[in-house]
């Protein structure tokens, strides 16, 4: 059983890998042997790499055209070689009232949470397909399943990212290859710092969830490491919610 979950001498290449769930998933397939590069804005990820034994930290703005490319062809050179494992995890949130919601902000939004999954799959992809094996994982959201409170351009770019997962999952997996997305739930990170600060709106989350609390980064290592091994070969589509049971309350 050991062995089904082993990813040693895997390679493995992590987008918005410097904090919160995408550090938190870096650190999982370190712990379980494989080789990886981490990808983030600012010049601090050469540090967190060091800082969880990552083999690089590589930077790059998703924002600015050309750069999903210019990450993935320096992973490779760094990774002497194509990833076996792609975690696309880069997102970015603007909040503002629907009807003011800034076309800059979508745009923006939409740029960096589902174009850049959609450039960075089909990169990984055109690598995978020669060897028949790969693992891609995307981070969705429950965004994913309902539409939450002013912020359009996230639900829209978190919907996106599950569709995606399921259309390349259909085209890719005769060639045995695994698309998949984790959906976490309300998770205590710096993206949702403004709702864990807003006293109404964290009780009415909290008294939500079955788990009766927020989640953290940890909470989904587990699903992340099977869904980079072995164990996963035959689960191909899914968009798997780690929420506490939110979704289902």
């Amino acid at each position: 059983m050991n062995q089904m979950f082993d990813l040693t001498g895997k390679k493995a290449l992590v987008t918005g890998g410097s904090r919160g769930l995408g550090k938190a998933m870096a650190e999982a397939l370190i712990e379980f042997g494989a080789k990886v590069v981490i990808t983030g804005t600012r010049e601090k990820i050469m540090d967190v790499a060091k800082e969880i034994g990552a083999i690089a930290g590589i930077q790059g703005d998703f924002l600015l055209d050309g750069q999903v490319e210019k990450v993935y062809i320096a992973a490779k050179n760094v990774l002497k070689g194509s990833p076996d494992i792609l975690v696309n995890n880069a997102a970015i949130q603007r909040r503002a009232l629907c009807e003011d919601f800034p076309d800059r902000d979508w745009n923006d939004v939409l740029s960096v949470s589902l174009s850049a999954v959609f450039k960075m799959c089909k990169l990984a992809a055109k690598d995978m397909i020669p060897n028949r094996s790969g693992k891609i994982i995307n981070v969705a959201s429950m965004i994913s399943f309902f539409g939450g409170l002013n912020i359009p351009a996230y639900a829209a770019s978190k919907g996106g990212v599950a569709q995606i997962t399921k259309s390349f999952s259909n085209a890719w997996a005769k060639y045995g290859l695994n698309v998949n997305a984790i959906a976490p739930g309300y998770m205590a990170t710096d993206m949702n710092e403004a709702l864990i600060a807003d006293s109404t709106r964290n009780k009415q989350i909290l008294d939500r969830i079955p788990a009766a609390r927020w989640g953290t980064p940890k909470d989904v290592k587990g699903l992340t490491i099977f869904l980079s091994s072995n164990a996963s070969d035959y689960v191909n589509s899914a968009v798997i919610p780690v929420d506490g049971g939110y979704l289902g309350s």
